[in-house]
């Protein structure tokens, strides 16, 4: 139906891709791991994160409530492989296409370069855009072995968009990124512990944010234990219960796009992949 997609899977409960309903979320996979700088495989997320989502039954026992959402899967990005820059672009023409049908977009990476193709769409549409980034790295390196478009700079590029960040699970970072942070005013850290000791604060902060919110989680915000298949696996990371508190808190606010990235893995029943998928399953319950 979009341009640049192919369909190869579609994740559980999603709807047939005709008779769009407005105001829903719309699924694209973003097949590709070109920056990557230690452990490869994010390619193959999508597909193994749309396999693993049929595990879970309609009714969610966390919440206690179904998914009654409407969302839909249009499959996966043509990406070039290699190519960041053109990449990033076909995303962001994907994104746009899906807003000109008022989708909501929801990716699953692939490496996290994929984030910024969405966040520069949604930024030219929408005012004071909050990206609530999910991850264990600050991925807000001016450039990384020479390339601005990169996994370890994507943030420091939405950054360049005039977003606000709010950055939650952090727990490794070079000096530059530090002092980089300090330098500027829109940028709010919680780092792990403060996820693990004080999530009432961390939630008193999201409930306030004003305006519109995108959500990007990257799989190694959780603790590599329990979701070892990432790029840059690193121990101290968050549960899943705290990714369920998190994701519950923001549900009630305007949400307008979601990801989850770094899924590196090719085998199907991953522990990484099974969490991925669940975190999608959860918001979808949630955010009707």
């Amino acid at each position: 139906m979009l341009l640049n997609t192919y369909e190869p899977w579609k994740f559980a409960f999603s709807s047939e891709n005709e008779n769009i309903k407005e105001n829903s979320f719309g699924i694209i996979g973003v097949p590709f791991d070109s920056t990557t700088s230690y452990h490869s495989g994010a390619r193959s997320g999508p597909i193994v994160v749309r396999e693993a989502s049929f595990g879970f039954e309609k009714y969610n026992t966390i919440f206690n409530k179904e998914l009654n959402t409407v969302f839909y899967d249009f499959g996966d990005v043509n990406v070039v492989p290699g190519n960041c820059s053109k990449t990033c672009r076909i995303i962001e023409d994907t994104v746009n296409e899906l807003y000109d049908l008022k989708i909501k977009p929801i990716i699953i990476g692939g490496e996290h370069s994929a984030s910024i193709g969405a966040i520069k769409a949604l930024s030219e549409k929408y005012e004071r855009l909050t990206v609530i980034h999910m991850d264990a790295h600050r991925d807000l390196a001016f450039d990384f072995i020479g390339e601005k478009c990169s996994h370890a700079t994507v943030m420091r590029r939405a950054h360049e968009l005039g977003v606000n960040l709010v950055q939650i699970g952090i727990r490794s970072s070079s000096k530059d990124e530090e002092d980089f942070v300090k330098s500027t005013y829109n940028i709010q850290t919680f780092k792990n512990k403060d996820v693990h000791k004080h999530m009432d604060a961390i939630e008193y902060y999201l409930t306030n944010i004003d305006g519109p919110i995108y959500i990007s989680v990257d799989m190694d915000v959780i603790d590599p234990a329990i979701a070892p298949s990432v790029g840059n696996p690193t121990p101290g990371g968050l549960f899943v219960s705290e990714m369920e508190t998190l994701l519950k808190t923001l549900s009630h606010k305007n949400v307008v796009g979601f990801d989850v990235v770094e899924t590196a893995s090719d085998r199907l029943g991953d522990n990484t992949a099974v969490v991925a998928a669940k975190l999608i399953y959860d918001f979808l319950t949630l955010i009707d």
